[in-house]
């Protein structure tokens, strides 16, 4: 806007560290969704609008390369706790979001995908089991549990108490209103989201897990069959 650049949209990627942040970085994404929104306030010809996720299933930082380079050193498989749960987001659905917050997102709005989770054991648990070229008779893979780390959730959080009762569903995605008055605009016979949206709740059973990771090439024979889709 101060090169006078014709700029329509900017997107905002943030993080589900955001919501609730117990460490740096979730505090600093907290404050980069908060300067998207105000900074509609003086825009003329601009929509400032965020979206907000965790992990990509697979990507850098997550635990399934962990879990994959851990089981084919034969184990351990390392679990914080027992208790931890994560969404599971796929590159597609992470793109979407984006795709649909730059179609239909008004200025101000935060845009959150609608997916799926699962408790980490289960993940652990279905890559162990359907990893490829085990042998019969080989040693079990176990799991050991190593104590929760400083700054980790158990469970994954992206949309707040008190953002849930402004937070309305959108086709895949739920969207939060901005909390500025000015920004505000009334959706016609739509409730609100009215709870915390957490990894917590819905969890997939072991067996739909391993059907998900199946379908996204992601078990332990397939990594690099995914990685060089992510490229492509």
């Amino acid at each position: 806007r101060e090169g006078g650049l014709n700029v329509e949209t900017v997107v905002g990627v943030s993080t589900d560290k955001a919501c609730k942040p117990v460490n740096v970085m979730g505090m600093t994404k907290a404050v980069q969704e908060r300067l998207f929104v105000c900074a509609n306030l003086d825009a003329e010809r601009t929509r400032f609008i965020c979206v907000r996720y965790g992990n990509v299933l697979a990507s850098r930082g997550s635990v399934i390369p962990l879990f994959h380079e851990q089981i084919r050193r034969g184990g351990p498989v390392t679990i914080t706790t027992t208790d931890m749960t994560r969404f599971l987001l796929s590159l597609e659905q992470a793109v979407d979001t984006i795709f649909a917050a730059v179609k239909g997102g008004r200025p101000g709005e935060t845009y959150i995908p609608r997916v799926p989770s699962a408790l980490v054991t289960d993940i652990a648990e279905a890559l162990i089991c359907g990893q490829k070229g085990g042998q019969e008779g080989e040693r079990k893979i176990e799991m050991k549990v190593t104590g929760i780390r400083p700054g980790e959730k158990v469970h994954e959080i992206l949309v707040s108490e008190e953002e849930a009762y402004r937070t309305i569903e959108r086709g895949d995605h739920y969207v939060i209103m901005p909390m500025l008055p000015e920004l505000r605009v009334d959706e016609e016979e739509q409730g609100t989201l009215g709870k915390e949206y957490s990894s917590a709740d819905g969890l997939m059973n072991k067996a739909e897990v391993t059907e998900l990771l199946r379908r996204h090439h992601l078990m332990v024979g397939d990594r690099f069959v995914y990685e060089e889709d992510m490229l492509a």
